[in-house]
């Protein structure tokens, strides 16, 4: 495969015959002229079959700088075209266009089950090869967008859709797990709350007799949860946990744990987790998260913590609570149980990237600069030696085997330095989440999964999904001047208003509708006397809540409101 990619002009003398017949609607003559396929056969199903593989192979090799710089081999504008027809072929096959298709994983002979079954076969194979083409080009986007991510998506995702897509074996549930990036994201988000609810509600008999309670104390809270939750079974983990906190001396908290309090567990217990100064994570230059490949070394139960964590992310997920942890993209692919290639390493580390290019593109003699098959590995001041390939200290990078050397380093960087602490954590994660309800998302739309939604938020969604206490409703005057501060804040200022609230700076996928309690804004200082007028906004978080006192005017009250968010002041847990 590397020859006909790297080695002949096949991928730009396909696309050029593929873009011509495309723009000159010359599919139907194809078939006419085929001597192997009927007449009336998709002219696409031929050229498709050889390009797509072809051009995915020669993606797994080029660099970031050849895509999106120099454009090779083919153009972004050429690649925002091969999109469109991609796109349109595979909703064609697995939507408008069914057809049989016998199950040719258990033909021992692929030719004779092509002479067999020739458009059969032809358009299995196009399906499979032109979905994973389309996933790979969607990874590219989301490095560095070069088209709109909704291209991406079929035009015919309608209602009728929607209804067969939680039906098993249905062609929507099909096209969901074969080339789920045809139906939009939020489409897919709703289809996986369903299936949460339907698990939940599966689970309903048992959580009604079980209930499992916890005490956890707070300056201990990870070592406590996982010694008392690690233990839980799978159908227990589904089921209902209740929290009591005891405080630093040794006395249980007041108050009855009703959900708010466990969600204050999780906004606790994953922000210590996933610290880099536990110890188990490590962050990237732009602050994304990774497993640290020298968690041994810091932890002796390290791999059953990463179980543990792993575990404590999907029961989040689980309950619609987010969580504001950002993840590295190439860690978010262990999930999905994906490869990392080359072009993954700038986000892990960008000099070692820029390194490997530059040996890419070495103009002399390789050979010269002294390099061998091993990598030193430096965690905590210990140097190790790795060989990139059995007895690799002895062997020299020439020209010759220079990009297979590139390529091991990425692979070892990405790939095998964090595959046991990834393995525990997938293994974890896939207590409560199938493998299944992932597959549907790419590694973006996974972290708006995790944390909700990175654009802000829309305001009148969530004044529309607010409730009130203590004496405040819709139209109370300081409800009023509220809703006008919030709307006068930044972007950033109203993210960390929301943050302030409800523990995460993003809003829910879905709108405020899903937010788990809903949002209420509860008035405080009943005697609104000036002393008392004087204190700042509090909140708690545990019950998305925020004790407003009735402020005179708006100066004053965003004065005190940006106090507030900016400072953590006024934060506590009533």
């Amino acid at each position: 495969m590397t020859v006909l990619a790297y080695r002949t002009e096949l991928v730009p003398i396909l696309w050029n015959f593929i873009k011509r017949c495309h723009e000159n609607e010359m599919w139907s003559s194809l078939s006419e002229q085929s001597a192997y396929l009927p007449i009336g056969t998709p002219g696409w199903l031929l050229p498709l079959s050889v390009f797509c593989p072809v051009y995915k192979h020669m993606l797994m090799i080029v660099d970031n700088e050849e895509f999106y710089d120099q454009e090779k081999p083919l153009s972004l504008t050429e690649i925002r075209l091969l999109i469109v027809i991609l796109r349109q072929v595979l909703w064609q096959i697995l939507w408008l266009n069914p057809i049989a298709t016998p199950d040719f994983s258990k033909s021992a002979n692929g030719s004779s089950a092509m002479k067999r079954h020739p458009v059969e076969f032809l358009q299995h194979r196009v399906c499979m090869v032109a979905s994973e083409l389309m996933s790979q080009l969607q990874d590219w986007n989301n490095r560095r967008e070069f088209t709109s991510p909704s291209d991406f998506n079929a035009d015919g995702a309608n209602e009728i859709f929607m209804s067969q897509a939680m039906t098993e074996n249905s062609r929507a549930s099909d096209i969901l797990k074969q080339a789920p990036f045809l139906v939009p994201f939020t489409s897919r988000a709703k289809i996986f709350n369903s299936q949460l609810a339907t698990k939940k509600e599966t689970n309903g008999a048992h959580v009604i007799f079980t209930r499992h309670r916890f005490k956890i104390r707070r300056d201990h809270i990870l070592e406590d949860a996982f010694s008392q939750l690690n233990a839980l079974a799978e159908e227990d983990l589904r089921g209902m946990i209740r929290i009591t906190f005891v405080n630093e001396f040794g006395v249980e908290e007041a108050g009855i744990d009703g959900g708010g309090i466990f969600k204050d567990f999780m906004e606790n217990i994953t922000r210590a987790a996933f610290d880099i100064q536990y110890g188990l994570f490590k962050e990237t230059s732009d602050h994304l998260l990774y497993p640290n490949p020298g968690s041994g070394l810091v932890h002796e139960q390290h791999l059953q913590f990463f179980h543990f964590l792993g575990t404590l992310l999907a029961k989040a997920m689980f309950e619609g609570i987010l969580v504001d942890i950002p993840f590295a993209t190439f860690f978010l692919s262990k999930l999905k149980q994906k490869y990392n290639y080359l072009n993954d390493l700038p986000s892990l580390d960008p000099e070692l990237y820029r390194h490997l290019i530059f040996l890419k593109h070495y103009g002399g003699q390789v050979s010269e600069l002294e390099l061998y098959f091993v990598i030193i590995n430096n965690e905590y001041g210990e140097a190790k030696e790795e060989e990139l390939r059995p007895g690799g200290k002895n062997i020299q990078v020439t020209n010759e085997n220079v990009i297979t050397f590139i390529h091991l380093v990425a692979n070892h960087r990405l790939n095998i330095q964090i595959r046991p602490q990834s393995s525990h954590f997938l293994k974890g994660f896939q207590q409560l989440i199938p493998r299944d309800w992932i597959d549907m998302f790419n590694e973006h739309e996974l972290q708006l999964l995790i944390s909700g939604s990175v654009d802000g938020f829309e305001l009148e969604d969530l004044r529309a999904h607010t409730n009130y206490s203590g004496g405040y409703h819709e139209d109370h005057y300081v409800i009023q001047m509220f809703w006008e501060v919030i709307r006068s804040l930044s972007l950033a200022n109203q993210r960390k208003f929301l943050k302030f609230v409800t523990g995460c700076s993003r809003g829910p996928l879905l709108g405020f509708k899903y937010l788990e309690p809903t949002f209420c804004i509860q008035r405080t200082a009943g005697n609104a006397s000036e002393e008392l007028l004087d204190r700042l906004p509090t909140s708690a978080t545990c019950m998305n809540l925020l004790k407003l006192p009735p402020y005179k005017s708006k100066q004053h009250m965003g004065d005190k409101l940006l106090y507030a968010i900016n400072s953590d002041a006024g934060f506590d847990l009533s």
